[in-house]
């Protein structure tokens, strides 16, 4: 009985030992797993961040050179600087045919050249800067290959706020933000605010995204929301997207885009307003002035206001010079005149769409200078452009203005963080 009772102690001992050996043994493996994991993760992350990419080469493994492509440098130019042959050149200019002419190749335009690192030195890529964003990859190796690239392009969003002391162009510089804004603004604003009239006391407050590249801004701007004060009166904009179409709307969710736009020019001064009995330069006597003259430099482009039909086109050397009449519904027409040349295509019963290019500036016809004659009719009457009332486009469609409410109250809490409107 002892005998069989101390067999059965010493198998109870001899599982406990194993055992434990068996659990000693897996906590062992395991560490050891974790400390391999451990060691390949960090091995893995250290190579990870030494790989510095530019155009999607790992640039450390080349020689760089970067310059400035030279007046009159070509492709073959440029490639023989470096030693590549004219076979190379010859056979990369015929292979880059469907991707990119290398007749379009722009002096002051960036390139740059990967070189080996070895003694030899020898050139295996030539990458060509287009555009700020856009590249063109010209691999010199055997394969021969040319293919595009694009940056990297990063968004910031930003704020300003200014007051206008001259012209917003100089308020823009003055609040060190890209000019580009001011263009951007005139644009939005086309429909519901004449340019050409604001001045000395007018503020603006914006909140836009400006596109960099390489650090460096490309001057690409969006305005996302933004309040123009023109003659005390608040004026704001919101961009909103419906679809695939984007759009402005204001704090209640009226488009800003009407079915015309205020100037048919940009950059320019009104050197003559509508009057029923102006004194003409050159016949040296009054008479009535039924339209609006904008000085501008020949060839400034000439924008048609509105959608419509080319209806007249033609000469008058006693009167407009070149001009052109659009009919743009059954209301209304405009005539733009003393055009230095028109636009291409632009012929009668050619149909236009707002903001097309219909012509330029010129002084032909009776003029002392360049300038644009433009004439508004109201049921064959002439009126007044600079007090013509246009009206506006659909607001924000029913089912979006729930979204559009929330979107829009966000972005006037950022441009008034003290006040609130509502959209009821």
């Amino acid at each position: 009985m002892i005998k069989k009772f101390l067999n059965y102690r010493f198998l109870l001992i001899a599982g406990a030992v194993l055992l434990g050996l068996i659990i000693f043994k897996w906590y062992s493996n395991r560490e050891l797993v974790e400390q391999i994991d451990q060691e390949e993760v960090v091995i893995d992350s250290t190579e990870v961040a030494q790989v510095h990419l530019k155009y999607g080469f790992p640039i450390e493994e080349f020689s760089v050179e970067t310059n400035k492509v030279k007046r009159n440098h070509s492709l073959s130019t440029i490639l023989r600087q470096y030693d590549v042959s004219f076979g190379t050149i010859d056979n990369i200019a015929r292979k880059a045919k469907k991707v990119f002419n290398v007749r379009r190749i722009k002096s002051g335009h960036e390139y740059s050249v990967l070189f080996t690192k070895d003694s030899l030195k020898t050139p295996e890529y030539f990458i060509y800067e287009n555009t700020p964003v856009e590249y063109i990859v010209f691999d010199l190796r055997d394969t021969l290959d040319v293919f595009k690239g694009e940056k990297e392009i990063i968004k910031y969003r930003k704020q300003i706020k200014g007051s206008i002391e001259s012209s917003l162009w100089n308020a823009m510089v003055e609040a060190n933000s890209d000019p580009l804004l001011s263009i951007e603004l005139s644009d939005i604003y086309a429909w519901t605010i004449d340019f050409f009239g604001i001045g000395k006391g007018d503020q603006f407050n914006v909140i836009y995204e400006e596109s960099y590249v390489d650090d460096k801004p490309i001057h690409q701007i969006k305005v996302i929301a933004a309040n123009f004060v023109h003659h005390n009166s608040d004026n704001y904009a919101f961009a909103f997207v419906e679809g695939d179409k984007e759009g402005y709307f204001d704090e209640e969710g009226k488009s800003l885009q009407k079915a015309f736009l205020k100037a048919p020019l940009r950059y320019s001064r009104i050197s003559s307003k509508f009057s029923n009995n102006r004194y003409h330069p050159v016949l040296k006597r009054y008479r009535a002035h039924h339209g609006v003259d904008y000085a501008a430099p020949t060839g400034t482009p000439v924008h048609t206001i509105g959608d419509g039909v080319i209806t007249k086109r033609g000469y008058q050397a006693n009167g407009g010079g070149n001009y052109l009449t659009i009919k743009h519904n059954s209301v209304y027409t405009t005539t733009y005149m003393h055009l230095s040349r028109f636009a291409k295509k632009m012929n009668t019963g050619t149909r236009v769409k707002q903001g097309e290019t219909i012509g330029y500036v010129g002084a032909t016809g009776l003029a002392t200078g360049p300038h644009l004659d433009f004439r508004v009719y109201k049921n064959g009457t002439p009126i007044n452009p600079l007090n013509m009332k246009s009206p506006p486009v659909s607001p924000v469609k029913e089912e979006n203005v729930l979204r559009y409410k929330q979107e829009m109250e966000k972005l006037m809490q950022e441009l008034n963080p003290k006040e609130a409107i509502t959209l009821e």
